[in-house]
């Protein structure tokens, strides 16, 4: 045998076969050719059902929430019925000009602002705070009952809910009153102190609420694998332990979000139930932004259509850039956000 039929011999022998590991032990991949796209049509006829499911809450959408858009015109126009929108002339910011210039304007945004943030403040922690302990007991019936109690009230009517705190609160016939007359104290008319307004529309929102809220926090506390807590309790850590270190953290990017979304509509608060606790005695601390929009553009003997709606549209904004700040924020100290 020559010597280049051996080198030729040497150097397949050297070769490795396909398939297999090279020299330097990278195995080599065929490259899988790229899957057509499927147009649209063809997929919508193909899951026809979900799309016909989606067509019912799209069409609700655009009905209410986005239609309605085209009357905020009114806010930029001296609007009156017989001319119709587009027949109004135009005022440019004028309403704007005169809620920014009224003396209603700060008195209405320290009430609303001060009510929003305390009872942010005062209620978003406790379904946090329920759904942790909740999940951390270890009888079922128990944590059952607990939830089905504080599920409840989530479900009665705000205005059976203002209803309750007026028959509790009544100066003669109250049991909050009656309570007091035991220790020798005279009757307090709750709802007529403008004092103590906020108090009773925060914490009975807190009874209300609070429940049902702390669903959410429940279903992503399911999430957190038991591998975790298994490890734990193995090293020596106790329930609260475990409860600051493992669930608390798995449960943070779910309540950023919520306040986020609790931080964007900051001058929005329940305007059902704040109108119907109002009265001339507590109008001070009592009287918001909803309130004052419902009162002078439907109330009203004359109502005032491009005024309100000028006050509805500045709030809107307002809660806009408070919503995308928030969310900036969140996003760079947090590691967590809406977009």
């Amino acid at each position: 045998m020559t010597a280049s039929t051996e080198t030729r011999a040497t150097v397949q022998a050297t070769k490795p076969p396909a398939g297999r590991q090279s020299p330097n032990g990278h195995k080599k991949r065929r490259v899988k050719p790229a899957k057509p796209s499927v147009r649209l049509g063809i997929r919508m006829r193909r899951n026809w059902q979900l799309y016909a499911m989606l067509a019912l809450p799209l069409i609700w959408l655009a009905i209410f929430a986005y239609w309605p858009m085209y009357g905020v015109i009114i806010a930029f126009k001296d609007y009156n019925v017989v001319s119709g929108i587009w027949g109004s002339p135009w005022a440019g910011f004028k309403y704007f000009d005169r809620f920014i210039e009224s003396y209603q304007f700060w008195k209405l945004i320290r009430n609303t602002v001060y009510l929003h943030v305390y009872e942010l403040v005062a209620t978003f922690p406790l379904p946090i705070i329920l759904a942790l302990c909740l999940n951390t007991v270890r009888k079922k019936w128990f944590s059952r009952s607990a939830q089905l109690i504080t599920y409840a009230p989530h479900f009665i009517s705000t205005v059976v809910v203002v209803g309750l705190v007026v028959v509790l609160t009544n100066p003669s016939t109250g049991v909050a009153n009656k309570l007091i007359g035991l220790f020798g104290f005279g009757p307090v008319d709750f709802l007529g102190d403008a004092g103590l307004f906020r108090h009773i529309f925060v914490w009975s929102g807190a009874w209300q609420t609070m429940g049902f809220s702390a669903i959410i926090y429940l279903a992503a506390l399911t999430s957190v694998p038991p591998e975790l807590h298994e490890a734990a309790i193995v090293d020596g850590a106790s329930r609260l332990r475990r409860m600051w270190h493992i669930d608390l953290p798995s449960i943070v990017p779910v309540a950023v979000i919520l306040l986020i979304l609790n931080i964007g509509a900051i001058l929005s608060v329940g305007f059902e139930k704040v109108l119907l606790m109002q009265n001339n005695l507590n109008l001070d601390t009592a009287e918001v932004i909803d309130t004052y929009v419902y009162k002078i553009g439907l109330a009203s003997a004359v109502p005032q259509f491009s005024y309100a709606t000028a006050i509805g549209l500045f709030r809107s904004v307002i809660g806009l850039v408070l919503l995308v700040l928030a969310n900036t924020f969140a996003r760079r100290f947090a590691k967590s956000s809406l977009w």
